[in-house]
């Protein structure tokens, strides 16, 4: 019988202290340095079979199991855990750790150090992590602007934080580091973002001028029925804005589109659709064409 076969279960997918496993007589030294486990930090193993290089939750598993009293993992890693995945491919696992705390370093492990009270750690997903309020009030704090932004209403729109307590809690610590760019992160979060690139939509706009704005409105014909939501409008105007993401070009979508889009355009609805190349790559074209759909419907702009 192979050796994996006669470890426990929980060793065979999940990471685990390698000391422990061979203190407790599971396995041998020898048999962790064999083909069937994987060595991911100093003394943190895993079985081949569970090991993924690019899955972000088997290294926090595996970084939780080093980290010293007090500690928790936060930042981006923490969203990720909270169900808001803003990370780049290969990204370290982001740990927040007490002033006085050491842990070793090591390229998957990004080291922030901060005051962590106890009412800003908890466990979620058997892990210890920094709370949904203490996650978002960091995120914010961390420029660019746009990123910062990002963060907090991917979060915001999870629900796993509000912006009322984020405030509340952001008043109460006046003198930390970033507190500019997060007051200005604060004024600007809509909870009702439904992704990353209609943040960045939304506040190209913003930045050119062309707020206020509205965010998921609900269209109604002259009856009062529903014909569609759209993700940005100026309603007075009858003027709205899309953001196409990929999942958009798929036959399905498609003809849902079609079909929405007239129902809009019957309702009296200009409605001006954009890509992620328009926002990133054409920025200047985007707001220039938004602009003139705004005038053409009667709107009095101010040039910037």
């Amino acid at each position: 019988m192979p050796a994996s076969a006669r470890v426990p279960r929980r060793l065979s997918f999940l990471p685990f202290r390698g000391s422990a496993a061979v203190s407790d007589g599971q396995l041998t030294w020898a048999m962790l340095r064999g083909p069937a486990w994987r060595r991911l930090l100093p003394d943190v193993y895993v079985h081949r079979d569970g090991y993924r290089l690019d899955d972000h939750r088997m290294w926090c598993d595996a970084v939780a199991l080093r980290l010293p009293p007090g500690s928790a993992i936060a930042g981006r890693s923490a969203a990720y855990l909270w169900g808001a995945d803003l990370l780049a491919r290969d990204a370290p696992v982001t740990v927040l750790l007490p002033r006085a705390a050491r842990v070793r370093p090591h390229p998957r492990v990004h080291v922030i150090r901060s005051v962590l009270p106890d009412a800003d750690r908890t466990r979620f997903a058997g892990l210890p992590v920094t709370t949904a309020l203490r996650t978002t009030f960091d995120l914010g704090r961390q420029g660019p602007r746009t990123d910062a932004l990002i963060a907090v209403e991917a979060l915001l729109h999870r629900r796993v934080v509000k912006l009322p307590l984020l405030r509340v809690f952001a008043a109460a610590r006046p003198g930390w580091p970033g507190m500019p760019l997060l007051r200005e992160v604060l004024a600007l979060a809509e909870p009702l973002s439904e992704s990353p690139m209609e943040t960045r939509l939304r506040l190209l706009l913003l930045d050119a001028g062309l707020g206020p704005l509205t965010a998921q409105h609900d269209v109604l014909d002259a009856r009062g029925r529903f014909v569609g939501r759209v993700d940005l409008a100026w309603p007075a105007l009858r003027v709205a804005v899309e953001y196409d993401g990929d999942h958009h070009r798929k036959r399905a979508h498609f003809r849902q589109d079609v079909a929405r889009l007239n129902a809009l355009r019957a309702a009296g609805w200009l409605v001006l659709r954009f890509t992620a190349d328009d926002v990133l790559r054409r920025p200047a074209h985007t707001v220039a064409l938004v602009a003139q759909a705004l005038r053409e419907r009667g709107a009095t702009l101010v040039a910037r």
